[in-house]
């Protein structure tokens, strides 16, 4: 099946071309689960960094394993430095998705450390992501401009007036919405649901306003209805650790335990 998918270098004009594509969030330090997630048939891995004990080398094996099976790695980097932005670009990343952007002026600073022209990313020559200088220095940083997809994640109260803006800064490829930190952040209010679904439909207005794609996390068919009709067109289904528990939830329930 994956090789009837689009090559994943790709990612970044299918995402703004706004096609369906299915991914899901990779936690555990390994490649075998990517592998299959890849001849499944998933377009997207994102490497979560924020939320997993994912260090520089493990992360670099999950993004060959994910090119090699025809997946775009996506890296969500635990927190927004150059250094931590470099390090998955250098090591072959179709994307970065960044946690708690709640500002214009971070979301500018991301897409310059993303950037080569007129950017602040940092050169070298001979890399995964250069195909290891088989491309060539200028048409490497040309390619790596053109292909790889910056995403702030919109998930605090105080970002959500501003999402538009944040959507409009040029080099912004896609807005994701955090609905899990901004559900938490409603504790315990019983309406928490329904005020975090007012929230992303104000958010997917505002990057729809922006012409900017959007990108959210579906927890159910129903669900998966509610974010299509808002706009959302790349999907993220669970994660390896939730396809675990799920499977192994109901492969007991099935057994009669």
């Amino acid at each position: 099946m994956s090789d009837q998918r689009p090559h994943f270098s790709s990612f970044r004009q299918r995402l703004l071309d706004r096609q369906r594509m299915f991914g899901t969030f990779v936690k555990l330090p390994t490649t075998q689960v990517i592998e299959m997630l890849g001849q499944i048939g998933y377009d997207f891995i994102i490497i979560d960094q924020e939320h997993a004990a994912l260090d520089r080398g493990m992360t670099e094996l999950m993004i060959f394993a994910a090119r090699a099976s025809n997946l775009a790695p996506v890296v969500r980097i635990a927190e927004f430095t150059e250094a931590n932005v470099l390090s998955a670009l250098d090591s072959g990343a179709m994307g970065i998705m960044v946690p708690h952007v709640a500002s214009v002026e971070k979301a500018t600073a991301i897409v310059r450390a993303s950037h080569y022209s007129g950017g602040s990313r940092g050169f070298v020559g001979l890399s995964r992501a250069s195909n290891w200088g088989s491309a060539g220095p200028v048409k490497h940083m040309a390619l790596q401009d053109s292909q790889i997809a910056v995403i702030p994640m919109i998930e605090d109260q105080h970002a959500i007036d501003i999402a538009g803006d944040i959507a409009r800064v040029d080099g912004i490829d896609a807005l994701f919405i955090g609905r899990g930190d901004l559900t938490a952040s409603f504790r315990d209010d019983p309406e928490a649901a329904t005020k975090v679904a007012e929230i992303s439909r104000h958010v997917a207005a505002a990057a729809k306003a922006a012409n900017t794609p959007l990108m959210m996390l579906p927890t159910s068919k129903s669900d998966f209805e509610f974010v299509a009709s808002i706009g959302a067109s790349a999907m993220v289904i669970s994660s390896d650790h939730g396809f675990i528990r799920s499977a192994a939830t109901a492969a007991l329930k099935d057994y009669g335990a």
